[in-house]
């Protein structure tokens, strides 16, 4: 019988994919761009961030409390995204021609980067000893499913932005790219192992 949880990327390999657009993203911007290409990266990065914190919530961090109880880096995520969140609203309310725009960017993108290292070399690997290659694709799965629900309502927009802010960019070909390569390698069957 067909099921999607065998073939969903785990969720480990979801949150890396969505860690690495955001960077990517964030490395699109710079201060000498003209102010729409700002704008459009600004809220292409604000956007990724606010639905990968709320599927984080939502799905990965209450079964990495049940596995990780007090770790230090567990209880300080969702502070962490709540930080995240203010400075997003700030951005927002800031002008792209404002010299303050380009300094919340980068203080954005200092948290993030903060934050996607504890998980990368914690949270992550933690969660690949703990659970079971099966539960990591059931979880990847729901992930999935609820992108979708919180993606659809801003899917023009999204476009829109990315489009904006990635324009004549080698940098959104090679996202494009590596994301295809990653979706058919998941999909790919794998050898088996021999001990």
């Amino acid at each position: 019988m067909f099921s999607l949880n065998k073939l969903s990327p785990t969720i480990t390999d979801m949150i890396r994919f969505d860690h690495s657009h955001t960077l990517v993203t964030f490395h699109q911007y710079t201060t000498t761009q003209k102010p729409k290409v700002k704008k459009a990266l600004a809220e292409t990065i604000c956007t990724a961030l606010e639905i990968h914190a709320t599927l984080e919530e939502e799905i990965f961090y209450p079964v990495m409390r049940q596995l990780e109880g007090t770790d230090p880096t567990m209880l300080k995520a969702e502070p962490e995204h709540n930080e995240m969140r203010r400075l997003i609203t700030q951005l927002r309310a800031t002008r792209p021609t404002d010299a303050r725009h380009d300094e919340l960017v980068h203080e954005l993108m200092r948290d993030v980067m903060h934050h996607v290292a504890d998980e990368e070399t914690v949270l992550l690997p933690d969660a690949e000893r703990k659970l079971s290659r099966d539960r990591l694709s059931e979880l990847g799965a729901e992930m999935t499913r609820r992108r979708m629900q919180l993606v659809a309502p801003q899917a023009g927009k999204l476009a829109k932005d990315h489009a904006i802010g990635f324009s004549g960019s080698t940098a959104a070909v090679v996202l494009g790219v590596a994301g295809a390569a990653f979706a058919a390698l998941k999909l790919l069957p794998r050898k088996p192992t021999h001990a």
